[in-house]
C-alpha cells in the first residue's frame, strides 16, 4: 500500500544553460554537473541556489554513449563512439580546463610519466584511454574507492585506481585492471559498484555478488580462474536447450520468474569465475565471490503490452556510512567513510524493488508507480521517480534499517526508530511535460524534458492484442512536424528541516480522525531527518545543529501519538520522549486533565510512560500540583501502582494527606498489603500522626516487613543526581526499631537490590558519619553479614572491616556511639566465624580490671576473627612480598613480642601458623620459655 501526500519536496528550479540537446549527463559531487552533446562535454557549477554557471568544457572522441562520475579521484569517465568503435576514457583534473583551448594531456592507463613532465601534469587536464578487448556497454564507480567496473558482454572489468607518485609533493592519478569478472548468460545493461559490490542488471535479469578476500587462495586464482558457482543445473540445461530449438520466429518461449536471496542465489545457474589481471601481489584484492541476490523476471503475456514495457532500468547500490551516535558531539573520528549499510534499487515500469544487501540480504519495499517509469534515481532520503509527464517522490526506508544496522539495540525502552516494514508514500507527484532522463546529486535533481509531439497510431481504433507471438505490424507513426523544444532543469529539494516541518503541520489534521495516518506521517517526518543525519557530510556547517533539534522535537510528537492515541504500540511512547530530551514535568503539562470525577481515560501509552519513568528516578521533581495529578491518574488506570509511585523521588513533593486518601481507597485483596501497609506508615510520618504509624507497623511481623522493604527499596533508600539519600522512614526506624532497618537492608543486598559500597554508604549517611567515621549501626550490619553467611568472596572483606574497627576502639578507648545489636555471645551461637574465646583472651580481660564492658565485647568479637583470620593472612602477605614487605613484617614482630609476653607457652603454640621458619619463631618461644622459668 502507497500513501498519498501532497507535499513539496521540490523547491527552485533553473534551467542548465547547455547549447546542444543533452545526450548524456551526471552530477558531480558537491557542485559541479557535467553535461555530454555531440563530441563535446560541458561542466556547470551549481552551488545552492544561485544560477547554474557554464565552468568549462571539453571535447570527447566522439559521441558519448555513458557517462559517470566518481567523487574519489575527482575523475570523469565516459563510454564514447567513433566510427562505429567504441571507446572508454577518464578525464582527470578536469577543473584545469580554464577555457575550451587549453592543452589537455592524453596517456595510455598505466603508463609511467618521467619526471621532467610531471609539472606539465599538474596544471592541465588528463585524458587516460582505457584500451578493452571488447566494447564496453556500461560503467560505473565506486564512491567509496574511486574504483571503476566496466560492464562488457558475459563479463565485468575493474580498474583499480591507483596514484603515480611524482615526488614527496605530487602524484597523478591512475588505473590498473586488476579483475575480469566472467558472468555466463548474461549481457549486462546496467552495472553498479561499491566497496566490493557488484550488481548486475539485463533486461530481465539482476545479480548482486560481494567480491571478498581470501589470501590462502591466493595462488590458484592468480593463475587458474576459480568457479564460484556450479554449471547450470540439468534441469535448467533442458530448459534452456528447450528454448532455443522451440523459439522461432512464430513462438517465444519464457523462463519462468526466480527470486533467490542470500545463499540460495548460488542456484540460479549463472556461472561467475574470477581472473586476476594486476601485475603485482600488492594490487591484487579479491578472490572468490559471494552471491546475494538473483532476480529473473518473464514477459507478463496476460498483459496488453508492448514487449519493451517489461524492461528492467534504473538499477543502483546506495551506501549509507556509519555516523556515530545522534548527538550535537558525535563526529567521526575517522575521514575514510566506513559502510553502514548497502541497499539495491531497481525498477520495472510500474513498479520498483528496493533490497538490503549487508549483513542479511531482504527485499524491503515495493514501490506501485501509477504511471509507466522511465528512469528512476534512490537517495539515502527519497526514491525520485519519472514518467513521461510527472516527477514523483516516494520515502524510503533505508535510514530505519541503516538505524538498526548501527545499533541493534535501537529498539528498546531508551531508544527507537520507525520499522523498515512501514508502507511507503508518495509525497508529491509533480507535472513536467515529456521527460526523458534524470539523475541526482546532493540536493539537486537533474531533468531532462523534451516534448515530443503526440504518437499517433496507425489505426487508433483497432483493440490491442494479446502478444503470444513476434508481433511487429502495430507500429507507430510520427507525423513530419518540426523537432520539439528541449530543457535541462535543476530542481532543488527543499531541506530536510523545511519538509519535516511541513510534515508536522500536515499531520495535525489526523491527530483525531485516523490515529495510523498521524503515526505515519509524524514517522516519515523523524525518518527524513533521520536520513539527512546520516548524510552528514553534505551537511552545511550550522544545519546539523539545526537537525538535531528537528529529530529531538520529531521524537517528541511520536510520544504524544503513542502516549494518548490508541495503538497497540503504545509502549513506544517511552523511547521515543527519552529520546526527545522532554523532561516529565513537560510531558505532564500537554495532558488533557479536563475530567476530575474519575471517568477520565488515560491512555496505555502515558501510563507506560509516567510509570517507567517514575521507577527509574529521574532527577526530576515533580510539582505538588502535577504529583497530585500522576497519583489521581494510577488511582484510576492502575491503583496497584499507586505505592510504588509513591516512594518515587520525583513525587516527594506529593502532599502527604492526598497520598493517604487514595491509599486507603485501595483494595488490597487483589494485590500485596504490606507495601500499601508500608506506604501508609510513611506517608503517616510525615503528617506527624505517630499513632498510626505504630499501628501500621505493628499489623505485620518483622519477616513480612522485611519482604517489603524488598519489594520496595525506595520505602527506605532514595537516589538523586548519583547521591543516596535515606528516607524519614529509614531515619524513624533507626531510632526505634534498628534491627529491623538492619535486617531489611541485609535483605536488600542479598536480593542484588543493593551493593556492598552502597549499603556502607547508607549507614554513614543515615547516622551523620563522614567516609573516615564507622557509626556501630554500620558495624552491626557487618556482624548481620558474617552471620548470614555470605559468599566467600566478601568474607575477607568483612573480616577486614570489623577487626580494624575493633582494633580501633580497643586502641582509642572509644566506645560504640550506639548499644550493639548482638553480644559477643550471640555472634558465637549464631555464627561458625566467631569461635570458641581462648584462655589468652580471658587472660588479657582479667589483667586490665578497669575494662569496661564495650572494651571487654570488643575483644571478646576481635579473637575467630583476629586469630584465626588475620595473622595467617598476615604470615601469608609477608610470604608474597612487595611494596609492604617490611611493614606486614615489622606488624608480625611486634604482635608476636605482646603474645610471648602474655600467654602461657601452650597457648602460645596455638597462635602460630602451622608453616613458617622455624628461625624465626624461635626467639619468642625461647621467652615465653624463660618467662615461666623465671616466675
Amino acid at each position: 500500500m502507497v500513501h498519498l501526500y501532497n507535499l513539496h519536496p521540490f523547491g527552485s528550479q533553473q534551467v542548465v544553460p547547455c547549447k546542444q540537446e543533452p545526450e548524456q549527463f551526471c552530477g558531480g559531487g558537491r557542485d559541479a554537473l557535467f553535461v555530454a552533446a555531440g563530441c563535446k562535454v560541458e561542466a556547470f557549477a551549481v552551488s545552492g541556489q544561485e544560477l547554474c554557471q557554464p565552468r568549462c568544457a571539453f571535447s570527447t572522441l566522439g559521441r558519448v554513449l555513458r557517462l559517470a562520475y566518481s567523487e574519489a579521484g575527482d575523475y570523469l569517465v565516459a563510454i564514447e563512439e567513433k566510427n562505429k568503435a567504441t571507446f572508454l576514457r577518464a578525464y582527470v583534473n578536469w577543473r584545469s580546463k580554464r577555457t575550451e583551448n587549453s592543452r589537455v594531456c592524453i596517456r595510455m592507463i598505466g603508463h609511467n610519466v618521467e619526471a621532467p613532465f610531471s609539472e606539465t601534469f599538474r596544471d592541465q587536464m588528463s585524458i587516460i584511454e582505457m584500451p578493452l578487448s571488447e566494447p564496453p556497454l556500461c560503467i560505473s564507480c565506486c564512491p567509496v574507492k574511486g574504483d571503476l567496473l566496466v560492464g562488457c558482454t558475459n563479463k565485468l572489468v575493474l580498474f583499480s585506481l591507483t596514484y603515480q607518485i611524482i615526488n614527496e609533493e605530487f602524484s597523478i592519478l591512475d588505473f590498473e585492471r586488476s579483475l575480469i569478472i566472467h558472468i555466463d548468460n548474461i549481457t549486462p545493461t546496467e552495472i553498479s559498484f561499491c566497496t566490493g559490490y557488484v550488481a548486475v542488471m539485463s533486461d530481465l535479469e539482476v545479480l548482486v555478488l560481494k567480491l571478498e578476500s581470501d589470501p590462502k587462495n591466493r595462488g590458484s586464482v592468480n593463475h587458474h580462474p576459480h568457479k564460484t558457482n556450479s554449471p547450470m543445473k540439468p534441469a535448467e540445461e533442458g530448459i534452456s536447450n528447450e528454448t532455443s530449438h522451440l523459439e522461432s520466429d512464430d513462438f517465444v518461449m519464457c523462463q519462468k520468474p526466480m527470486e533467490l536471496l542470500g545463499e540460495k542465489s548460488k542456484q540460479s545457474g549463472v556461472s561467475v569465475t574470477l581472473e586476476s589481471t594486476g601485475l603485482t601481489d600488492e594490487k591484487i584484492k579479491y578472490f572468490h565471490v559471494q552471491h546475494l541476490l538473483y532476480r529473473r523476471f518473464a514477459p507478463d503475456i496476460s498483459s496488453y503490452v508492448l514487449p519493451d514495457d517489461i524492461k528492467l532500468h534504473s538499477l543502483q547500490l546506495l551506501p549509507i556510512y556509519h555516523t556515530g551516535s545522534l548527538s550535537s558531539n558525535g563526529k567521526n573520528s575517522s575521514q575514510e567513510k566506513e559502510l553502514l549499510s548497502l541497499f539495491c534499487f531497481y525498477s520495472l515500469p510500474h513498479v520498483g524493488y528496493l533490497y538490503m544487501v549487508v549483513k542479511s540480504v531482504e527485499l524491503m519495499s515495493i514501490y506501485q508507480y501509477p504511471e509507466k517509469s522511465q528512469q528512476a534515481v534512490l537517495t539515502p532520503q527519497f526514491l525520485h521517480v519519472i514518467t513521461s509527464n510527472n516527477l514523483q517522490c516516494f520515502t524510503v526506508r533505508c535510514s530505519a534499517a541503516a538505524a538498526r544496522e548501527e545499533d541493534p539495540y535501537v529498539d528498546t525502552t531508551l531508544k527507537a526508530c520507525p520499522p523498515v516494514s512501514m508502507d511507503v508514500c508518495a509525497l508529491r507527484i509533480q507535472l513536467f511535460i515529456g521527460l526523458k532522463a534524470i539523475c541526482h546529486f546532493k540536493n539537486h535533481i537533474i531533468l531532462l524534458s523534451k516534448a515530443d509531439p503526440e504518437a499517433i497510431p496507425e489505426r487508433r481504433e483497432s483493440p490491442k492484442r494479446l502478444l503470444s507471438r513476434r508481433d511487429t505490424s502495430v507500429k507507430l507513426q510520427t507525423p513530419p512536424v518540426a523537432e520539439a523544444g528541449w530543457n535541462l532543469y535543476i530542481v532543488n529539494t527543499v531541506p530536510p528541516v523545511q519538509l519535516y516541518k511541513e510534515m508536522v503541520d500536515y499531520s495535525n489534521s489526523y491527530k483525531t480522525v485516523k490515529t495510523q495516518s498521524c503515526i505515519h506521517l509524524l514517522s516519515e517526518a523523524h525518518l527524513l531527518v533521520r536520513a539527512a543525519l546520516m548524510d552528514a557530510h553534505q551537511l552545511e556547517p550550522g544545519e546539523k545543529a539545526e537537525l538535531l533539534e528537528a529529530f529531538k522535537e520529531s521524537c517528541g510528537h511520536l510520544g504524544d501519538c503513542y502516549s494518548r492515541l490508541d495503538t497497540q504500540h503504545a509502549h513506544l511512547a517511552l523511547p521515543y520522549y527519552k529520546m526527545s530530551g522532554l523532561s516529565m514535568a513537560e510531558v505532564l503539562a500537554q495532558v488533557d486533565w479536563a475530567a476530575e470525577d474519575g471517568s477520565q481515560k488515560y491512555e496505555r501509552g502515558l501510563i507506560f510512560y509516567i510509570n517507567h519513568s517514575l521507577h527509574e528516578n529521574l532527577d526530576e521533581d515533580l510539582s505538588e500540583e502535577l504529583a497530585a495529578k500522576v497519583v489521581q491518574m494510577f488511582h484510576v488506570a492502575e491503583p496497584k501502582q499507586l505505592p510504588y509511585i509513591l516512594c518515587s523521588p520525583s513525587m516527594k513533593n506529593i502532599n502527604p494527606l492526598t497520598a493517604m486518601n487514595y491509599l486507603r481507597k485501595l483494595d488490597t485483596s487483589g494485590f500485596s498489603s504490606i507495601l500499601v501497609t508500608l506506604a501508609k506508615a510513611a506517608m503517616a510520618l510525615k503528617i506527624g500522626d505517630l499513632e498510626t504509624h505504630r499501628k501500621e507497623m505493628k499489623s505485620h511481623s518483622e519477616m513480612k516487613l522485611v519482604c517489603g522493604f524488598i519489594l520496595e527499596p525506595r520505602l527506605l533508600i532514595q537516589q538523586q543526581k548519583g547521591q543516596i539519600f535515606p528516607t524519614e522512614l529509614a531515619v524513624h526506624l533507626k531510632e526505634t526499631q534498628p534491627g529491623l532497618l538492619v535486617a531489611s537492608i541485609l535483605g536488600l543486598q542479598k536480593n542484588n537490590k543493593m551493593g556492598i559500597e552502597e549499603a556502607d554508604s547508607f549507614f554513614k549517611v543515615l547516622c551523620g558519619k563522614d567516609e573516615d567515621m564507622i557509626p556501630q549501626l554500620l558495624v552491626d550490619f557487618w556482624e548481620a553479614q558474617l552471620v548470614a553467611c555470605l559468599p566467600d568472596v566478601v568474607l575477607q572483606e568483612l573480616f577486614f572491616k570489623l577487626t580494624s574497627h575493633y582494633i580501633w576502639r580497643l586502641s582509642k578507648g572509644q566506645p560504640p556511639d550506639s548499644t550493639p545489636l548482638r553480644t559477643s555471645e550471640d555472634l558465637i551461637n549464631a555464627c561458625s566465624h566467631y569461635g570458641l574465646i581462648y584462655p589468652w583472651v580471658n587472660i588479657l580481660i582479667s589483667y586490665d580490671s578497669s575494662a569496661d564492658k564495650n572494651y571487654t565485647e570488643d575483644l571478646s568479637k576481635l579473637q575467630t576473627l583476629w586469630w584465626k583470620k588475620l595473622l595467617p593472612e598476615l604470615c601469608q602477605r609477608i610470604k608474597c612480598g612487595g611494596e609492604k614487605y617490611q611493614l606486614y613484617l615489622s606488624s608480625l614482630k611486634e604482635t608476636l613480642s605482646v603474645v610471648a609476653v602474655e600467654l602461657e607457652l601452650r597457648d602460645f603454640l596455638n597462635v602460630l601458623p602451622e608453616d613458617g621458619t622455624a628461625a624465626f619463631f624461635l626467639p619468642y618461644l625461647l621467652y615465653c620459655c624463660r618467662k615461666k622459668s623465671l616466675t
